[in-house]
């Protein structure tokens, strides 16, 4: 084992969580408590307001005792908070957490942590599960980035964004969430750092995520239709060989994991 591995193995890893919202207050709640019962003691958690004009910054001085930071102040869009979180974060490794999800359960973190290092990689996804908005107990769908290969960012596909982990270091390397993109700038991000730059990466075979139904990419024909072509854009742009017919293809993907239903109680996914 070299030096570097050897230290990485022994070093007690700081995590940073980064949450954006704007107008979150019906759900920032169930994300900052999700945050809070972590097991995994070495956590940085940093919430980016778009200066919400609902009762959000309420909720959040509530819990200021669970907050590492906060900032709020007019942003140009989802991504470009994501990249000033990014930036604030003093975390050897970055998640962000979407403001009306939570972590399926208490030792999320700590078995991305380990498996950080266990296979000395880069970067650590898991799996996800949609739910219904009102019940986080109500599974729709269930997401596999088990199954990823990097072959299917050809159709569009990713590992899921909610549980990308990544050392720092590599965003100051290879660079941040490109904030022209409106929707897709976490698939060209992906895109980068795993095929462009060819980060070492391990799928850690268990459910870290659960995801409310209802994002911005999955609303409408619109937003469907804007996503399809910045994921081509991406392709494009990354030398990724693809077209239109062959990314809206994913959608009979999609449509087998409303269907999948694994019994995630029994299947060490928990």
């Amino acid at each position: 084992m070299g030096k570097i591995n050897l230290d990485v193995a022994m070093k007690q890893l700081k995590v940073s969580i980064i949450t954006v919202v704007y107008n979150g207050g019906k759900t920032i709640e169930d994300t900052i408590l999700s945050v809070a019962s972590q097991s995994y003691p070495f956590i940085e958690y940093i919430i980016i307001d778009g200066v919400s004009t609902d009762d959000t910054l309420s909720v959040v001085r509530k819990h200021k005792n669970k907050i590492t930071h906060v900032i709020s102040e007019p942003d140009k869009g989802l991504y470009d908070a994501m990249n000033k979180g990014i930036k604030c974060a003093t975390g050897d490794i970055i998640g962000i957490l979407n403001a009306d999800d939570v972590y399926y359960d208490e030792d999320c973190i700590s078995s991305v942590v380990k498996e950080f290092k266990e296979k000395r990689v880069d970067v650590v996804y898991g799996n996800l599960v949609y739910v219904a908005p009102d019940n986080l107990e109500k599974i729709i769908r269930y997401y596999n980035s088990e199954s990823f290969i990097i072959e299917k960012f050809s159709y569009g596909m990713m590992p899921a964004h909610p549980t990308f982990f990544v050392y720092k270091k590599y965003y100051e390397k290879f660079g941040l969430y490109q904030t022209d993109y409106r929707i897709a700038a976490d698939f060209e991000l992906l895109v980068r750092f795993l095929f462009t730059h060819q980060a070492s990466y391990s799928c850690l075979p268990k459910v870290l995520v659960k995801m409310r139904m209802g994002g911005v990419s999955t609303r409408n024909l619109k937003s469907n239709w804007i996503l399809n072509m910045e994921i081509l854009r991406a392709c494009k742009e990354n030398m990724i060989k693809t077209n239109l017919i062959k990314i809206w293809s994913k959608y009979f993907i999609k449509l087998y994991q409303f269907i999948q239903r694994p019994n995630l109680k029994n299947t060490g996914r928990h």
